[in-house]
């Protein structure tokens, strides 16, 4: 499968470049949109981000991160990202995990032992429905963690960009 093949070296070269597990803090300066791409949004240092109009009206990269979340992540992360009793609060975790760190995770998963629990995150580089979406989780919970986004389903959206028609083609194989 060559999409996550590639993938996967892009989610490993972009840890070694960032330095998985180090120190990092995002917040609404760092999440401010400095490029617009076909509707497809990046802060200064090229991370997807999102955008949130005065009247609460969200980017299409934003509002299919919610639907995705909402079909593939709730279950063990809770309505929102907001966590529960077997899976942290991705609202929170976004606030110090790089856009790299989060790559990986997903991709890979993650084993957590903590006073005596263990975590498991299953990897889902494998899962379509997750992969070719991983940037719209990426901005949806990263609007959720620096707290633009309030809970529940974002009452206006953007159209969606034939950008992001062609690339949901494109990864799904359409």
């Amino acid at each position: 499968m060559p999409i996550r093949m590639t993938l996967l070296a892009v989610t490993a070269g972009l840890a070694l470049v960032a330095g998985l597990g180090s120190a990092y803090a995002d917040d609404k300066a760092a999440a401010a949109v400095a490029s617009d791409e076909n509707g497809k949004y990046a802060d200064k240092d090229g991370t997807p981000t999102f955008k949130i109009g005065a009247d609460g009206t969200v980017d299409w990269y934003t509002y299919s991160g919610f639907r995705r979340f909402n079909s593939d992540c709730f279950v063990c992360h809770g309505a929102d990202g907001a966590g529960s009793s077997f899976a942290p609060a991705l609202a929170n975790s976004l606030k110090t995990m790089s856009y790299s760190d989060f790559l990986s995770i997903v991709a890979e998963g993650r084993k957590n032992l903590s006073a005596g629990k263990e975590n498991v995150m299953p990897a889902f580089g494998n899962n379509k429905n997750v992969y070719c979406y991983m940037d719209d989780l990426y901005v949806y919970l990263r609007a959720r963690a620096v707290g633009d986004l309030p809970r529940g389903r974002p009452a206006k959206h953007e159209d969606k960009p034939p950008a992001a028609t062609e690339a949901e083609d494109s990864c799904m194989g359409g």
